[in-house]
């Protein structure tokens, strides 16, 4: 399947057929991005459908609720995300650093619940894929596959995840609830860096049709959907921040490599505000950085390649950080030790501490990528950088104690203002590069060997990438996209509550 051939009509009409009926039988509507990117937008009855929705559970209604503002908070009048902001007494930069929080999603408690929304939906508007028939192949480093299970659940459809076994215990253990045969949990050697294994293991699947591969990687519905919905968001959160504040700038949005696809959202922001683009990525793994490879433990951004989805030509800064750092700050945030003296030495408050306590791994690293590009951009009060934590540290707490071990087994006061000290008011602006021409055709080039090489894009397709017209391009597909929903939620014929 070409990646580059993004639907647009019924590819074929019985399967389409089928979809159909399979999906009136479950009472299923499915929600426009446009209405994912502007929720207020949606009827009040599929509000109120999202809003009785189990969170927890393969509840139809959750589809409603694929967007950042399930925990809405209100500034200056205006609906915003859920979010936190860090204080200056936290990041030791005067520059506003602002987390939105994607454990707020609905049944994977993570935002790549809406990246597998979005991958499968164009295919089964357009009759390519037939729920009684394919598997959903969801290739991933934990929270992808864990949305596309549950995106399967929901469409009755079989669901397969592919990722490392390494991958922390949580994503095991809510894989192991949802899937409907223990088969469908494939795992394949190594951690987060072993995205080629998991290529290779979606390779041999795909010999048999019956599976479809949904490679958020290369599924440009996944950078089309953040552009638009996660886009959206943060706009949204700028304006509600700026209202009382006239004089803010959004200076840079900061994201995980991982797919590349939440990077898609700072595109939409660079178009409307002149934010900087800064991709985050492990020093351990210094793939854009250095062309290096090797092994970390930020999990959430799968790296050692260069994303097919990832317009790297309108990046702007790539900006480095340890493992070390995001398993120590994650030992600060998450422990008693750590609560306390942050409270107690540092001031902090008892809102913004449950707020850092809520961060997973891939959030704190971003966290401190927003840090180190204050610093490097010299940064001021007027400045904010948005950014991200994909998920909550719900998922990490056996990785809190693994880290915990490695350490002997004690995190006090003092280890405690150790961690605070070196990697917060100690994070310089190591290992940040402010990408030029040259440096954005160097990373770019670096992904033929995955996508031309290894998984058979012609040269020519792989090109087209390097232009902005392209990406421009592609937007025209999210209002095709969004006529295709509807045309089917009216060929089902369940009415959406008004």
């Amino acid at each position: 399947m070409n990646p580059f051939e993004l639907p647009s009509s019924i590819a074929d009409v019985p399967t389409y057929e089928r979809t159909v009926a399979h999906l009136r039988e479950r009472g299923i509507v499915l929600p426009r991005f446009s209405e994912l990117a502007a929720p207020d937008t949606l009827p009040a009855g599929a509000r109120a459908m999202a809003a009785a929705a189990d969170t927890h559970a393969p509840d139809a209604r959750n589809l409603f609720g694929l967007h950042w503002f399930n925990d809405a908070a209100t500034l200056a009048g205006k609906a915003v995300p859920a979010h936190i902001e860090l204080p200056s007494s936290i990041t030791g930069v005067p520059a506003r650093i602002v987390v939105m929080l994607g454990r707020h999603f609905p049944m994977i408690q993570a935002h790549k619940v809406l990246a597998a929304y979005a991958c499968l939906v164009p295919r089964l508007v357009t009759g390519m894929f037939d729920p009684t028939h394919h598997r959903a192949v969801w290739p991933s480093t934990g929270n992808y596959c864990r949305g596309g299970v549950a995106i399967s659940r929901i469409l009755g459809c079989h669901g397969v995840a592919v990722l490392p076994g390494g991958m922390s215990a949580e994503r095991f253990n809510w894989l192991e609830k949802w899937v409907t045969d223990p088969a469908d949990i494939v795992r394949t050697p190594g951690t987060e860096s072993n995205v080629k294994e998991i290529y290779d293991a979606c390779a041999e699947m795909a010999k048999d049709e019956a599976n479809f591969i949904l490679n958020q990687f290369s599924e440009f519905p996944n950078y089309l959907a953040h552009f638009a919905v996660t886009g959206a968001a943060a706009g949204a959160l700028f304006e509600g921040l700026s209202a009382g504040a006239p004089g803010l700038r959004l200076t840079a949005f900061v994201a995980g490599t991982g797919s590349a696809g939440t990077l898609g959202a700072s595109d939409h922001l660079k178009e409307k505000y002149g934010t900087r683009i800064v991709a985050m990525e492990p020093e351990e793994c210094p793939t854009l950085l250095y062309n290096g490879f090797g092994e970390h433990n930020i999990q959430g951004i799968g790296d050692k390649h260069v994303p097919l989805i990832h317009n790297v030509t309108n990046t702007d800064i790539v900006a480095g950080v340890s493992d070390v750092a995001s398993d120590d700050l994650a030992l600060l945030f998450g422990t008693p030790a750590g609560r306390a003296y942050l409270a107690e030495r540092r001031g902090v408050d008892a809102a913004t501490l449950d707020g850092l306590a809520s961060l997973g791994l891939s959030g704190i690293g971003n966290v401190l990528a927003a840090i180190k590009t204050a610093r490097r951009l010299d940064l001021d009060a007027d400045d904010v950088i948005l950014t991200v934590a994909t998920d909550g540290a719900a998922l990490y707490a056996s990785e809190r104690a693994q880290h915990l071990a490695r350490k002997g087994g004690t995190f006090d006061q003092v280890s405690a203002g150790e961690a605070f000290g070196q990697h917060l008011l100690g994070a310089g602006a190591d290992h940040v590069l402010e990408l030029d021409h040259r440096d954005r055709q160097r990373v770019f080039n670096l992904g033929y060997y995955t996508w031309v090489e290894q998984q058979g894009i012609s040269v020519e397709d792989f090109e087209r990438r390097r232009h902005q017209s392209f990406w421009r391009g592609l937007r025209a597909h999210l209002g095709l996209f969004d006529e295709m929903i509807t045309r089917m939620n009216r060929d089902i014929g369940l009415a959406q509550a008004a």
